[in-house]
């Protein structure tokens, strides 16, 4: 049985936090249940004083786990062992699984420069004003995306030098010109 955060303490987590997706688990290392986590926090990182993580399960549902270590391989990838995978078999279990952490421990490790930073930030169009929340960053070979709700309509839009025309970080805000006609083919 893996250990997690106590009952009560996961329960009030659900409520109050926001998760934010970091990367996946791609690899396990070794014999003693270590991992290696591919992550987008645009540095070199430890998850320094970061005490769990997040397991996505199944679609939006997160399972807490202690980080026991975690070591800098290089600026996408992080050694993580998690308390209760003691080894390598049941690492593997957790291999392609979406990690994520909690508001602050994301705003501690992400750099202000990576594409994930924008997540929480309201994207704001030139023409059509407010969108909604970006709520996740999909990073493609050769193009970024921002998922946003609008109208009840989950949208993905591009995120690049043609429609981005500023990004107000203090004040969390996204400007955007988006192409043409592109809002139409979400809303119909």
């Amino acid at each position: 049985m893996l250990a997690k955060i106590p009952f009560l303490l996961f329960i009030s987590h659900l409520f109050m936090a926001n998760y934010f997706h970091i990367g996946k688990l791609a690899a396990v290392h070794g014999t003693d249940g270590e991992l290696l986590l591919k992550h987008s926090l645009g540095k070199r990182s430890s998850l320094k004083d970061v005490t769990a993580i997040f397991v996505e399960e199944r679609k939006d549902s997160f399972l807490p786990y202690f980080v026991q270590k975690a070591k800098a391989k290089d600026a996408e990838h992080i050694y993580l062992k998690l308390e209760g995978i003691d080894s390598r078999e049941a690492a593997r279990a957790y291999l392609q699984k979406g990690i994520y952490l909690q508001e602050e421990d994301f705003q501690a490790e992400a750099s202000s420069n990576a594409p994930l930073s924008l997540l929480g930030f309201m994207a704001q169009d030139k023409e059509h004003g407010v969108l909604g929340t970006v709520d996740e960053i999909i990073e493609m070979p050769h193009q970024l995306l921002a998922r946003v709700t609008y109208k009840e309509k989950e949208m993905l839009l591009p995120l690049n030098e043609q429609t981005m025309l500023k990004v107000d970080r203090k004040g969390k805000i996204l400007h955007l010109e988006l192409p043409e006609g592109l809002l139409d083919i979400y809303l119909g």
